[in-house]
């Protein structure tokens, strides 16, 4: 039941295309932070194609609802696009099926050798170190290591860098100062809304969960 909830919120609240991340886990994005390639809990290129829609490639697997893997790098403190793959199969000289993934970049940007993300502002997750816990949902895997990088219109403004119990500790401190905010009672009411069961408690606990997807900056110290 509370599953089902789960999916409808996310439908409701980040698109529904996002919704089978739910159930399945992701192929992340990647980016070079300080020259080291890290995987992203985040989605930079998403808000371009929710307004545009029909440019969006056809999902791949329920491993890859966005049908793409961003490759995301930040120069001079600005946050660029460089690349975008998907998985493509193929049959091998001995009827063996195979995998091997693409360029789709100059699909898209056929004349930019890079793209800064100027539409994007939001905090980027990079889980690094030791898996601590896999779970087969989305990015629910938790890591022993994060940097958060929080962007602003395409600009890096702040890293930080937690281990695993601080990168909790963080979420809850940044619920915390949320929930005091116009956003998150905007938010809470359009969630209530849609919710038939009227689980205030499992709302709250929701929006705890994603804080870091509802709130575009660092709102601690």
């Amino acid at each position: 039941m509370k599953k089902t909830l789960s999916i409808i919120l996310i439908v409701l609240t980040i698109g529904i295309s996002k919704a089978e991340s739910l159930i399945t886990a992701q192929y992340p994005d990647k980016i070079i932070y300080n020259g080291k390639e890290f995987d992203l809990n985040s989605n930079p290129l998403e808000p371009y194609f929710e307004k545009n829609p029909e440019n969006r490639p056809d999902m791949v697997s329920t491993a890859l609802w966005r049908g793409y893997v961003g490759h995301f790098e930040i120069i001079e403190n600005e946050l660029y696009l460089t690349d975008m793959k998907r998985p493509v199969g193929y049959r091998d000289d001995d009827g063996n099926f195979q995998e091997k993934w693409v360029s789709i970049y100059r699909m898209y940007f056929p004349r930019q050798e890079k793209v800064k993300i100027d539409w994007f502002s939001g905090i980027l997750i990079l889980p690094h170190g030791k898996m601590v816990q896999y779970v087969h949902q989305g990015y629910a895997s938790t890591y022993s290591k994060y940097w958060l990088l929080e962007i602003e219109n395409g600009k890096f403004n702040e890293a930080r860098k937690y281990n695993n119990k601080e990168f909790v500790k963080f979420k809850k401190r940044q619920f915390e100062l949320f929930e005091k905010t116009e956003e998150y009672k905007k938010l809470y009411a359009e969630l209530k809304e849609n919710d038939e069961y009227n689980d205030d408690e499992f709302i709250k606990s929701f929006i705890s969960d994603f804080v870091i997807n509802y709130t575009t900056k660092f709102l601690t110290e």
